[in-house]
């Protein structure tokens, strides 16, 4: 198995608890399997292999791409995207469509490999992990060598290219992992975290969305590196209470745990119409039917939320969301219903049509996100993640 030349040799690190309850230094891996989808259906028809898969529901039938393989990328197809466009992209790309029981069987056995090497596996979506090797560090190993086994044995168990970065935390790690995709492998030593976070753009780190770095690259900030040369001050005036977090993982020192159970943030459904949608009596009732099924798993988890969602996309792709909290929380359906529509009926003009339409509760007690597979429900990124 071949890995990239841009691994970065670790330098040998002795770790012990500190005094005072001070935390010995962690070691973390992200590992992300390849265009996992596609790659999926590569391992199962070689005859596809090398050639532009897209994975995803029919353009005829506003089917989006739910991943493509890295020859149909090179023509600028990616997740999230409407196959009609994928398909004026890459013309001779193949159609395939997802078969998430046969992904679902794969990612098990990659993370029974996980758990091979430690316990302290936080699983992130059905591609994606951390884990927790601080053990194996401690005990000699080098980050550099548990990183390569791990890519060797899910080869082997599974026959899939699996990317990996390793770090001294989380968010260090998951960014070496995704530079050089596919089968990356980068280690950033212990004390490097910040030479090797400084010249990548600022976009490229946790919390910073799409609409925050343009309005930092507005104001001369275009690294992080840049980010990270600002004030205290600074950071609390642009980002409030996340700015010690925001600053933290600029400075490559963020020391956020592996989490070996995943903690709920929301419970949504969403659904793209066939045709556009315009009009109460074509509206209320998707939202009936949304609001209906967010209620049932509401229930099934024993769950109940104070925040409801709306998330809504018009014909010409313009997405936007509005939500509100209520004084007390809730898992009845008529109430999510009568909430959102309350929201949605605010956007609703003669001349507005619309494509999707989402429900979401959130504000638990105790939470976890899941996002509700629906009939005629958009295909978004692998594993219900942000696009890849």
């Amino acid at each position: 198995m071949e890995t990239t030349d841009h691994t970065k040799q670790p330098a040998t690190v002795q770790t012990a608890p500190g005094q005072f309850g001070e935390l010995s230094m962690r070691h973390v891996l992200h590992a992300d399997l390849d265009a996992f989808y596609a790659a999926v259906e590569v391992l199962d028809n070689p005859d596809l292999a090398g050639k532009a898969v897209m994975v995803g529901g029919d353009p005829e039938n506003r089917g989006v791409v739910a991943t493509a393989s890295y020859e149909a990328r090179a023509f600028g197809v990616h997740s999230a995207m409407p196959m009609r466009t994928a398909v004026r992209l890459c013309p001779h790309g193949i159609i395939v469509h997802p078969r998430f029981d046969r992904y679902r069987q794969l990612s098990r056995a990659v993370m029974d490999v996980f758990h091979e090497f430690t316990e302290l596996v936080e699983p992130l979506s059905l591609d994606e992990a951390y884990l927790d090797i601080t053990e194996l560090v401690d005990a000699g190993r080098l980050p550099l060598a548990v990183a390569l086994e791990l890519k060797s044995r899910v080869h082997e168990n599974t026959g899939l290219t699996l990317s990996v970065g390793a770090g001294t935390s989380k968010s260090v790690a998951k960014i070496a992992s995704d530079l050089h995709k596919p089968d990356c492998l980068i280690v950033v030593p212990p004390g490097e975290e910040r030479e090797f976070l400084a010249p990548l753009s600022v976009g490229k780190l946790w919390g910073i969305g799409p609409k925050t770095g343009q309005r930092l690259k507005a104001d001369g900030i275009e690294t992080i590196g840049d980010l990270a040369a600002q004030s205290t001050g600074w950071f609390q005036r642009r980002f409030g209470k996340r700015a010690l977090d925001v600053r933290a993982k600029a400075l490559g020192e963020d020391r956020e745990q592996v989490h070996t159970e995943r903690e709920s943030k929301s419970v949504s459904a969403e659904s793209t119409f066939a045709t556009d949608l315009s009009g109460e009596d074509n509206l209320y009732p998707q939202l009936t039917r949304l609001a209906g099924r967010v209620a049932q798993h509401l229930e099934g988890k024993q769950l109940k939320g104070k925040t409801v969602t709306v998330k809504a996309r018009l014909a010409d792709f313009t997405t936007f969301t509005r939500q509100t909290t209520l004084p007390y929380p809730t898992g009845s359906g008529d109430v999510i219903l009568e909430t959102a529509w309350r929201l949605f009926s605010r956007e609703l003009t003669p001349e507005r049509s619309f494509r999707l339409l989402g429900v979401g509760v959130s504000g638990f007690t105790e939470e976890e996100e899941f996002q509700l597979p629906l009939f005629g429900e958009e295909l978004m990124a692998e594993g219900s993640i942000p696009a890849q």
